[in-house]
C-alpha cells in the first residue's frame, strides 16, 4: 500500500489529488487543503485565519450549528475545519455508504456558510475566554514570549489563535476578504484515503472543486529567527520558573540534509533520557524533571527550540548550562555511541510511524508539500542507515548559528 498522485482538471487549474487505498475497514477520509491559508496570511489581525476557520464550524446559515451538527450526527460523519501556521484545511470522515451525503453537506457549508454577527460574536466570546484561560498556562505565556523574541514583529510572533487586542478588532468583512482569497482552486490539494478506487477520488474531488472559485496561487514567506541573542524575565506567582529557549537554524545544505538535523537533534534534546539536555540537566543536575530541545524544520522558518522548568533559584545555573551543554555539542560534535543508539531507535520506531491508512497518507502529504517526490521521507531516513560519524559532526559543527541562543523566562 502506498500513496499515488493524481491530477484533478479544472478550467482554472491543475489541482493535484493525493489518494490511500485501504480496503480493511469501510471508512472514506478526505482532506480539503488550502496552501497559505493559515495564520501566516493574518497580517495584521493575528487570529484571523483560526477566527475564520471556527466560523465555518458553525453550519450553514440556513441550518446553524446546532441545525447542521445534528445533520451531521444522523448520519455518523465527522466534519472538522482547522487553519494552522500554514494551511486551512476541511476534513470529513464517514462509512463509505455515507460518504456522498457528507460530500453534499460540505458542499451545502462552502456554498452557505453562517457568516453571520451573531456567529462572529459566539466565537469570538469562546476565543477571548480560551485566551483569557491560557493566561494561566505558564508553558504556554513562555512559549509564546520566546517566538516574540525569535520573530519579532512578524505572523510568527503571535500565536496563531490571536490576542486579547486583535481578537475583538476581526469583523466578518475581514473574514469574508480572507476566505474569498485563500478558498481558490490555485490553492487546493485533495487528499483522500480508504475504501475508495482513484475514479472514485477523482469523481468526488471534481464535485467538490466545482464549488470553489478561481484566484490566485501565493508563494509561503520564509522567515528566519533572531541571530541576536535576546533575554526576556517576567514575574508571575509560581513556584517554578518556566525556561524557553531557542536560536536560528539555517538550512545551507537545504531539505537533503534533514536527516542529519533529525540524528542531531535526537541525541542534543528530542530523545527524552539519554539526550545531551536531559542528562546533564536532571540526571547529573537534578535542576529539572524534564529538559527537551529540538530542531524544527519548515517552509517558513526552522530553529532550534527547547525548554525547561526548574527552581527559581536554580534558574540562572540552568540557562548557564544550557549554554554550556549546546556550545559543547557544536564545539565536539556526537559519540560513535550516541550515534549508533539515535541510528537504532529512529529506524526501529519506522514501522511505528506507518501503521495506519492516515499516518502513510500524511507523511505521503509532507513530501508533496515540500516539493518532494513520493517516498522522499522513506529515502531520507533510509540515509540514516549510512550515515557516518564524521558526516554527522562535520554538519553539526556548521550550525554555529544555535548558539546564539535567546532566553525567556516566567518566574517566580
Amino acid at each position: 500500500m502506498a500513496a499515488t498522485l493524481h491530477t484533478i482538471k479544472t478550467p482554472h487549474a491543475e489541482v493535484p489529488m493525493l489518494l490511500e487505498s485501504d480496503r480493511l475497514l469501510p471508512i472514506v477520509s478526505m482532506q480539503l487543503v488550502f496552501t497559505h491559508g493559515g495564520a501566516i496570511n493574518d497580517g495584521k489581525l493575528p487570529g484571523l485565519a483560526v477566527m475564520a476557520a471556527n466560523l465555518l464550524e458553525e453550519g450553514t446559515r440556513e441550518l446553524g450549528a446546532v441545525g447542521f451538527a445534528r445533520k451531521l450526527d444522523e448520519r455518523a460523519i465527522q466534519l472538522s475545519i482547522n487553519a494552522g501556521r500554514e494551511t486551512l484545511v476541511f476534513e470529513i470522515t464517514a462509512l463509505k455508504e455515507q460518504f456522498e451525503p457528507a460530500l453534499e453537506l460540505l458542499l451545502e457549508l462552502l456554498g452557505d456558510p453562517n457568516l453571520t454577527p451573531e456567529a462572529l460574536n459566539k466565537v469570538q466570546n469562546q476565543t477571548i475566554g480560551s485566551l483569557k484561560r491560557r493566561e494561566s498556562d505558564f508553558d504556554h505565556v513562555a512559549s509564546r514570549g520566546l517566538s516574540g523574541l525569535l520573530y519579532k514583529e512578524t505572523p510568527l510572533a503571535y500565536p496563531t489563535s490571536g490576542t486579547l487586542q486583535t481578537v475583538p478588532q476581526i469583523t466578518l468583512e475581514a473574514i469574508e476578504t480572507h476566505l474569498s482569497d485563500v478558498m481558490v482552486q490555485e490553492r487546493a490539494i485533495v487528499l483522500f484515503g480508504g475504501d475508495l478506487s482513484g475514479d472514485e477520488a477523482l469523481q468526488w474531488g471534481e464535485k467538490l472543486l466545482s464549488a470553489i472559485g478561481s484566484g490566485e496561487a501565493k508563494t509561503l514567506p520564509r522567515y528566519e529567527a533572531s541571530a541576536t541573542a535576546h533575554e526576556k524575565q517576567i514575574q508571575r506567582d509560581t513556584q517554578q520558573a518556566y525556561i524557553y529557549f531557542g536560536s536560528p537554524f539555517y538550512r545551507a545544505g537545504g531539505d537533503e540534509e534533514s536527516y542529519k538535523a533529525s540524528v542531531a537533534a535526537f541525541i542534543l534534546g528530542s530523545s527524552g533520557f539519554g539526550s545531551r539536555l536531559m542528562e546533564e540537566i536532571r540526571v547529573k543536575r537534578g535542576y529539572a524533571y524534564s529538559a527537551f530541545g529540538r530542531i524544527n524544520l519548515g517552509l517558513t522558518t526552522s530553529n532550534f527550540r527547547g525548554h525547561l522548568q526548574t527552581k527559581p533559584e536554580n534558574q540562572e545555573a540552568a540557562i548557564a548550562l544550557v549554554r554550556e551543554v549546546v556550545a559543547e555539542f557544536v564545539e565536539k560534535g556526537a559519540t560513535q555511541k550516541e550515534l549508533d543508539e539515535a541510528r537504532q531507535f529512529l529506524l526501529g520506531a519506522e514501522p511505528l510511524r506507518n501503521e495506519t491508512m492516515s499516518q502513510r497518507l500524511s507523511r505521503a502529504f509532507n513530501d508533496f508539500y515540500r516539493g518532494k517526490p513520493q517516498g522522499w521521507s522513506q529515502a531520507q531516513l533510509e540515509k540514516i542507515e549510512t550515515l557516518t560519524l564524521e558526516d554527522l559532526n562535520a554538519f553539526i559543527r556548521e550550525h554555529e548559528e544555535i548558539l546564539n541562543l535567546s532566553f525567556f523566562v516566567l518566574t517566580r
